[in-house]
């Protein structure tokens, strides 16, 4: 079978493989996945996946068979990004260059066996559809059964999905799946928060995600009911302070990217970042003077702490009325789940958060075989 080409250099070479005679996942080559789709059940029954769609993914770089039904939110569309191998590096990782020492010294190899996702904490879930590639890549003949779909919620105790099938293949799959989907559980139940705290305001997400899980994180984003900001250096014209700081001035800056635009017959959003009421009356002034491909402001650290833990929100809320709708605001700097909803009720377009996905706080999910002993042990330490 042809080797799986990663974007890192050091691994161009490394190829994967699910063995079937012994459904065992290990380093050597590539099955090419094949994903089943979950149908949408109500709770509390479990029901397997019955349907193949095939669907071009462009966040992989080639059309594959996808979980269309336990896609509820599709990831963002990246030009190079290869999710198939940021799963094949996760899993290659794990095995290192023997798999699974402990399965293979204790586990038959045709032994079959049936986990259940449980919750231990209340949570926004997300990472449904990313598990089901997984558990694909590593054996194809594992069933997974979902009673929620990703954006859900879920509360501590609750079991919401099982995977059955060869035992090996569950225990080699499980920690990668459960990686993948707390983190991703995990910035989805922030962004919930904050978006409903910061409506009608927008909430984005930064740049400041994993090194090599970018469409991840940002997915999690909308899964948890956020929106993309961009996705890298790419697909968005963004001067920061630097930029700034490097073309003398916003008004420099912007005459610059106007005429890179209209050379290179580009057409992107365009943000320019701001840090004081001075920075945006030049801006707009500029704007009001030239044909500008200007689309977004942003409205850096105007929002200000107090002693006492609050925050001013007056200029922030002064800068939003000067802009006065002729472009999109965006609010960033001191943006928590306790600041969000005042930062919201200035007007401003959009807040962005680097917390979503720099802080997360992964949300506790376990897969368990045994899950009355589970269960136990949960609610001895308050975790069910």
């Amino acid at each position: 079978m042809p080797a799986l080409s990663l974007p890192f250099s050091p691994l161009r070479s490394l190829r994967y493989t699910s063995i079937v005679a012994a459904n065992i996942w290990s380093p050597s080559s590539l099955l090419p996945p094949l994903l089943r789709s979950s149908s949408r059940f109500a709770r509390p029954s479990l029901r397997p996946s019955s349907s193949i769609f095939s669907v071009s993914t462009k966040y992989v770089g080639r059309s594959v068979a996808v979980a269309v039904e336990s896609m509820a939110v599709e990831p963002p569309s990246h030009p190079t990004y290869d999710l198939k191998a940021v799963i094949a590096l996760a899993l290659s990782e794990d095995a290192g260059d023997r798999g699974d020492v402990t399965c293979l010294a204790i586990i038959p190899k045709d032994m079959k066996a049936e986990a259940h996702f449980i919750a231990k904490e209340d949570g926004v879930v997300a990472g449904i559809a990313l598990a089901e590639m997984i558990f694909n890549e590593v054996d194809h003949f594992l069933k997974v059964e979902w009673s929620v779909k990703d954006g859900d919620l879920v509360c501590k105790g609750m079991q919401f999905g099982k995977v059955y099938g060869n035992a090996h293949s569950i225990i080699v799959a499980e920690r990668i799946v459960l990686n993948f989907m707390q983190r991703m559980s995990g910035i989805a139940t922030l962004t919930k928060a904050m978006a409903d705290a910061a409506h009608p305001s927008c909430i984005l997400e930064t740049r400041k995600t994993a090194p090599g899980l970018r469409l991840v994180d940002k997915w999690a984003v909308l899964i948890g009911g956020g929106k993309n900001h961009r996705l890298g250096l790419f697909d968005m014209v963004m001067i920061k302070d630097n930029h700034i700081s490097i073309a003398g001035g916003v008004a420099n800056a912007l005459k610059s990217v106007d005429e890179f635009l209209q050379q290179s017959n580009l057409q992107m959003p365009v943000e320019v970042e701001t840090r004081t009421l001075e920075e945006l009356e030049e801006l707009l002034e500029f704007s009001s003077q030239n044909r500008t491909s200007l689309t977004r402001i942003m409205l850096d650290n105007m929002v200000v702490p107090l002693p006492n833990g609050d925050v001013d929100v007056s200029m922030l809320k002064d800068a939003v009325q000067l802009v006065n709708g002729r472009f999109e605001t965006e609010a960033s700097g001191n943006v928590t789940i306790e600041t969000v909803k005042k930062i919201g009720e200035t007007g401003v377009t959009y807040i962005s958060s680097g917390a979503l996905t720099h802080s997360v706080k992964a949300l506790d999910i376990s897969l368990k075989i045994d899950t009355e002993l589970a269960l136990q042990v949960g609610r001895r330490t308050n975790r069910a």
